[in-house]
């Protein structure tokens, strides 16, 4: 331990000479261009005495993470010339990265390993196996400063030699490049050999290396995943994406529009979850309850009682029918004329350029995942003995049951909870958080479970659900809740309970595609898996399962296996919308409040009731609000929460706002149409003006006008 803390010690003092006699000034550009013609005629004088100091200054510079050591490799093509400062340059520096590299092994490696071995085993097993083209690849492209890399490495498994001699190539063409600049430096005199061919080119090569050495090692890395597979010397397509849903249609629209030549492979039906079990029948059913329950509410619109009939399995007809009427705008027929070759079957792929589907083998430079999710269904016991409905079931119900249990209280789980319930099915939500909507405030859940509520529906918060029995023809829901079990009786089940993402079946096993610990498929901000040829977009990918996510990541994929090579299209998650279609909506565009709470951000909150809104009042629709959260003392829109009818539709202008930058002002200054509901986005941005309105200045205006008048 001693020797710790004296090696501790020791550079605490050698850093504190250094900064405390400013010693950085002998290591400044204009101190070596100062000293440049002293320093070349003593070089000439004693070669090996000058390479030695120089040599042995530029170990000590690097070994304790001082600054100087660019300056240094620069003036080494100054005084010694291309070759022999490189050489020098290149094994000092070198030297003086693993010293930094020792050091920290030896004070900090195991401390920090012992601390955070549970956190650190992935980086370790990383490092053991990639740790060298990390590491390399760090060297090529600064992203950090190199003395930071030293450091950070010795803190892991990387061995010394590995580092050394690792370090020393990477290091190698930023070292040739500096002395080149060097060199050139070496020749202005004047303001005219600035303008020189040579200082051009140095300069040109400086600003051009990080772009040059990116591009190569993002096509290295490439190479080294493809290079085992057999590269067909030509396609049979530009594109073959796999999955017709809402990103895989749009992957393979765009794909045709760009006249690509696109497979596209659906081994179920075309518009997937969205059009057949997701958002459209959903919508449609919403919308049936919705009319229905207008007979609860005649009195608000000064209308007698008229009792509306209904037919379960009428209603159940209709969404099949919406189901087809969309069906067209997602069908092979379509695809087919936008010069997609649409192919039913079941696909395998069988490598990176390669897809196996009903017997015959196609391929294409890229291929697109596009597989999405499937009901997420938990190994409650017992529930598999029954035929228990999920999203992809439902829809096919012929008959009413009298009462359905809803395991999950999210967005799915509510909106059908309510829609259900108005259709005069006793509905109970089986929810094991202590709120519903667990990604909304808190004040948006209990708002909700006062609606529920009011409508009939029973929450139960806090159980989990546990078993399914069976008894004298009846089923029974075991839940746990306080350690004490609950029987609920109930004659069908939803589970509701998210999504799982399709990554099996279909050969990703043998290509070791990547996932992520939700077991969705790894991508970068390109969309790429680990493989560069291979995109994902979708619920397959996350991390927002939305249709209109899904479409945007499509769009991405499309444009990044197209043009690539070319131009890259990077992903952006900022501004993300999205609406639960209960009655009232709620809309959410960026942070709530427990979000910016989680991320220490400083906000204000502006909060607008529905109820001031004419439009809203004339409609009987005066329930709800727009919750507004602003940076500090900024009228720069951070997220915003709407919970009213039509909340979908409205939330439009402040996703316009935050993609553009726009802040609340803007938004109030702009004429909004009386009497609509889109006038709540204004009445809220005044709020949030009246508060931020200077006291003082109100005072002077009243005096000044006061003066006005005499």
């Amino acid at each position: 331990m001693y020797k710790k803390i004296l090696l501790i010690v020791t550079i605490l003092v050698l850093i504190s000479v250094f900064f405390i006699y400013d010693l950085a000034y002998y290591f400044s550009f204009s101190y070596f261009k100062e000293k440049q013609l002293y320093f070349v005629q003593y070089y000439f004088e004693s070669s090996i005495f000058v390479i030695g100091i120089f040599f042995t200054i530029y170990v000590l510079v690097s070994g304790l993470s001082l600054p100087g050591a660019a300056v240094m490799t620069i003036f080494a093509g100054t005084i010694f010339g291309l070759i022999p400062g490189i050489v020098i340059v290149s094994f000092a520096s070198t030297i003086g990265a693993t010293l930094a590299f020792l050091i920290a092994k030896f004070i900090l490696h195991d401390y920090v390993q012992n601390k955070y071995a549970h956190k650190l085993s992935t980086l370790n097993e990383g490092i053991k196996k990639e740790g060298a083209y990390y590491l390399f690849a760090l060297r090529l492209v600064p992203i950090m400063p190199f003395f930071v890399i030293n450091i950070l490495m010795g803190l892991t498994p990387i061995g010394t030699s590995s580092f050394f001699f690792v370090s020393q190539l990477g290091m190698l063409p930023g070292t040739i490049l500096y002395v080149f600049v060097g060199t050139a430096i070496a020749d202005i005199n004047t303001i005219n050999d600035i303008l020189s061919w040579p200082i051009f080119m140095a300069f040109t090569l400086l600003g051009l290396f990080p772009i040059v050495i990116k591009r190569s090692l993002t096509w290295f890395k490439s190479y080294r995943k493809l290079r085992k597979f057999r590269k067909p010397k030509k396609f049979d397509y530009n594109i073959i994406v796999i999955g017709g849903g809402s990103a895989g249609l749009v992957a393979a629209y765009m794909g045709s529009q760009l006249k690509a030549k696109v497979a596209l492979i659906e081994k179920d039906k075309m518009g997937g979850d969205c059009l057949n079990t997701g958002c459209v029948p959903s919508k449609a059913l919403i919308k049936t309850a919705k009319i229905l329950n207008y007979q609860n509410s005649y009195n608000k619109y000064g209308l007698n009682f008229v009792k509306i009939n209904m037919d379960f399995k009428s209603i159940m007809q209709r969404i099949q029918n919406v189901i087809k009427k969309v069906e067209p705008h997602d069908s092979v027929s379509r695809y087919t004329e936008l010069g997609v070759d649409c192919i039913y079957g079941d696909a395998e792929v069988i490598d990176p350029y390669r897809v196996s589907v009903n017997n015959t083998i196609i391929s294409a430079r890229a291929l697109v995942i596009a597989t999405g999710a499937s009901p997420l269904v938990p190994p409650i016991k017992g529930l598999d003995q029954i035929d228990y409905l999920t999203s992809d079931n439902i829809w096919q119900l012929e008959y009413k049951p009298r009462r359905m249990i809803i395991l999950g209280g999210g967005a799915i789980g509510i909106e059908l909870a309510q829609a259900f319930s108005r259709l005069g099915i006793e509905i109970i939500v089986i929810e094991m958080q202590s709120q519903i909507l667990i990604r909304e405030d808190q004040e948006v859940s209990e708002y909700m479970l006062g609606v529920l509520g009011e409508e009939g529906i029973r929450i139960k918060t806090n159980h989990l659900a546990k078993e399914v029995i069976q008894e004298n023809g009846k089923n029974f829901l075991i839940c746990t809740k306080d350690q004490e079990d609950i029987r609920i009786e109930f004659d069908k089940i939803l589970v509701a309970l998210g999504r799982r993402a399709n990554v099996a079946g279909f050969g990703l096993e043998k290509l070791a595609i990547e996932l992520t610990q939700f077991n969705t498929i790894q991508a970068n901000e390109y969309l790429q898996t680990n493989y560069s040829n291979i995109y994902v977009c979708g619920d397959v990918t996350g991390p927002y399962q939305f249709t209109h996510t899904a479409g945007y990541q499509g769009m991405l994929c499309s444009l990044n296996a197209l043009f690539g090579g070319f131009k890259r299209f990077k992903v952006n998650y900022r501004v993300i919308p999205w609406t639960t279609f209960t009655d009232p909506e709620i809309a959410r565009v960026g942070l709530n409040e427990q979000e910016a709470e989680a991320k220490k951000i400083k906000y204000e909150t502006t909060f607008y009731p529905l109820a001031e809104l004419d439009r809203a009042i004339v409609d009987s629709a005066d329930t709800g609000f727009i919750k507004i959260i602003t940076k500090e003392k900024s009228d720069r829109i951070l997220g915003v929460t709407i919970v009213g009818e039509g909340a979908g539709e409205l939330i439009a202008e402040f996703v316009l706002a935050m993609q553009y930058n726009l802040g609340l002002n803007k938004i109030l200054q702009t004429i909004h149409v009386y009497p609509t509901m889109n006038e709540a986005n204004k009445a809220a941005a005044g709020y949030w003006r009246k508060t931020h309105t200077n006291p003082k200045v109100i005072t002077i205006l009243d005096r000044i006008f006061t003066w006005y008048r005499g």
